[in-house]
């Protein structure tokens, strides 16, 4: 049975709030998201504090030329993060510059894994072919997918739908990270394509992220507890 672990999402402005979330589900989760949210509101040195005694996976999708995403991993290399995502969209130039950036910034024992997001967990087949897509969120995500891998991406962030289809296309080597868990019986909010947590880990995820139906919980611990066992299971 593969061993997939948690992510729990802080999606919060507050690193207060943030650091209450994480005495509550350390025991439980191998790393914590901090994304747009709490970078933009807290800054990368609140980003930063965290990192220093919690696994983080960073969630900032940057997708701009080359030259900038470059630009802004140099910038981030006091961050330490353990994991960072890029647009696969950004096309093979910028995944190319996003990964020689991360060579350069970071000694290879503290590299953060670079991961491209492929498509989002909120959209779905007609929201694709709103943008001219029209070949559906599978063929989109195995083209951004084999690009990413190709330019030098450690991993993809994937919705648990395309898990097994990317585990057949490319193996066992790129790390998938997975939002767009719900636990059974959980609201989906605004995810479309989504699965629960032994799904997702049978489908071949790494790694899955679950935000609201921990944080949002009553009790955060017992609610991450519950998902790390029906991982084990």
């Amino acid at each position: 049975m593969r061993k997939t672990q948690i992510i729990v999402a802080l999606d919060t402005q507050n690193p207060a709030q943030a650091r209450e979330w994480i005495a509550q589900v350390r025991p439980f989760a191998g790393a914590v998201k901090l994304g747009l949210e709490f970078t933009y509101a807290a800054g990368p040195a609140a980003v930063a504090e965290i990192a220093r005694d919690t696994p983080v996976f960073l969630d900032l999708k940057l997708h701009d030329i080359p030259n900038t995403v470059a630009g802004a991993l140099h910038a981030l290399a006091p961050v330490q993060p353990m994991m960072l995502t890029i647009h696969a969209a950004g096309g093979a130039g910028m995944i190319s510059a996003a990964r020689q950036a991360i060579n350069e910034v970071w000694p290879e024992v503290k590299r953060p894994l670079l991961l491209a997001v492929t498509v989002l967990t909120s959209l779905d087949d007609s929201a694709l072919a709103e943008t001219g897509i029209t070949d559906g969120a599978q063929a989109q995500v195995i083209r951004l997918a084999g690009l990413a891998l190709a330019a030098g991406a450690d991993g993809l962030v994937c919705s648990p739908h395309e898990l097994a289809v990317l585990r057949k296309t490319f193996g066992d080597g790129p790390v998938l990270v997975t939002p767009g868990i719900r636990p059974a019986g959980a609201a989906v909010g605004d995810q479309k394509r989504v699965m629960t947590p032994a799904q997702a880990r049978d489908a071949g995820a790494d790694w899955i992220v679950v935000g609201r139906p921990v944080t949002g919980a009553a009790d955060p611990a017992q609610a991450a507890a519950a998902i790390a066992g029906e991982l084990t299971r």
